[in-house]
């Protein structure tokens, strides 16, 4: 019998696979600190999870209209109004199964077989994968520390050929934890806009992101491009990841469409989740998140500094996420040669930069800051005698 192309060449999310590895070396009796994988170690709000025990009373859970429950598709359009000052009609939202659950949806409404679509490289890898599985090419895009490791509007516009039908960007973005700047992000917008391409932007982090320099929380692309696609979820900002739930904020020319792909595709998001999820947005639970960010930008002076001192430089600091992208070339090694020996020697599990395009695979390596403050400290610790073992041999 014969696998599909597909099936053969498509790449493994190497994140995942050092956490495997990791995984094994635990069960080995081996203590790993795991800075692999973007996991919030904080897990969903309490009240969260006690809306999920209410939930679980035994009572009939079926089936939920496949766009999502009315009143979790209402509550995250009052959060977009509260937050972002902006109106979202809730017809135009639709809850999935996480953002990967959106991205797939959103792309096999939008990519057909040839189509270009632009992206960053660095990126997050999963994207590229989708879509090739529904025959477009990724056009990966160079990014640079001067630019952020994010793209421009002059970058899209000297990418941009007669077959380009989308843009897909991320901000703040996975592996580099940095944001485009709110006035570029507008104009590659416009740009893509102009020509009648689709702006697809993942905004899973973007809650999470360092408040602008008046204190205000940086601004939705939905402010500025209402029929843009939005990709969000409840994973990274209320460290809901198990739970597999996430949205997506479509112009109303893709509500139908994305709504029969779901209908297919999944049916309908996990019933008690949403029930659940809809405890995220009162006033406690936003409270406590906003509580857990701050936590989050302190955990990131830590690394910066660690890494620092170590040797291993930030290119470009953070400014949202919760990831570090370091540059391990001073070392003697490549990124994955590095990857490989931390975890075995230090028992420290990182990300290579392969895992994120070519353009930074064999210099950098992604830390993810999602972790306790006692586990930064053990692992950059770990880190540093691996490193003094290398210059001394």
């Amino acid at each position: 019998m014969k696998l599909t192309h597909r099936a053969q060449s498509v790449e493994p999310f190497y994140a995942m696979a050092f956490t495997q590895r990791a995984a094994e070396l635990e069960a080995a009796g081996h203590q790993v600190v795991k800075l692999s994988v973007g996991e919030p170690d904080y897990g969903a709000p309490p009240s969260v999870r006690e809306a999920m025990r209410e939930v679980m009373d035994g009572r009939p859970l079926p089936y939920t209209p496949a766009l999502g429950l009315p009143a979790i598709r209402e509550a995250i359009a009052r959060f977009y109004a509260e937050r972002h000052g902006v109106a979202v009609d809730p017809a135009r939202i639709a809850i999935t199964s996480g953002a990967s659950a959106a991205l797939l949806l959103v792309v096999a409404a939008t990519v057909e077989s040839g189509d270009e679509v632009l992206l960053a490289d660095p990126a997050y890898p999963c994207n590229r994968q989708l879509i090739e599985t529904f025959g477009g090419r990724v056009v990966d895009v160079p990014t640079t520390p001067a630019s952020r490791y994010q793209l421009g509007a002059a970058a899209v516009d000297a990418a941009w050929s007669a077959r380009t039908r989308a843009v897909m960007m991320a901000s703040p973005a996975n592996p580099t934890g940095t944001r485009i700047p709110v006035d570029e992000l507008v104009a590659i917008c416009e740009l893509a806009r102009t020509r009648d391409a689709w702006r697809i932007v993942d905004e899973i982090y973007l809650n999470l992101a360092d408040p602008q320099p008046d204190g205000s929380a940086v601004p939705t692309i939905l402010a500025a491009d209402p029929d843009a696609i939005v990709i969000n979820s409840f994973s990274k900002y209320f460290g809901m990841t198990g739970w597999r739930l996430g949205w997506c904020v479509l112009p109303p020319e893709l509500v139908a469409p994305v709504e029969r792909l779901a209908m297919n595709y999944f049916l309908c998001a996990s019933a008690p989740a949403q029930m659940a999820a809809l405890a995220c947005f009162t006033p406690e639970a936003l409270a406590l998140s906003e509580e857990r960010r701050r936590d989050l930008v302190a955990r990131r002076a830590v690394v910066l500094e660690g890494l620092a001192r170590l040797g291993l430089p930030v290119t470009v600091a953070p400014d949202g996420a919760f990831y570090a992208y370091f540059d391990v070339s001073r070392t003697g090694l490549d990124a994955w040669r590095f990857c490989e020996r931390a975890l075995e020697e230090a028992h420290v599990a990182l990300t290579p930069g392969r895992d994120f395009g070519t353009a930074t695979a064999h210099t950098h390596v992604r830390l993810s800051y999602a972790v306790s403050r006692d586990q930064l400290d053990e692992g950059l610790t770990r880190l540093g005698t691996f490193i003094s073992s290398l210059r001394s041999r």
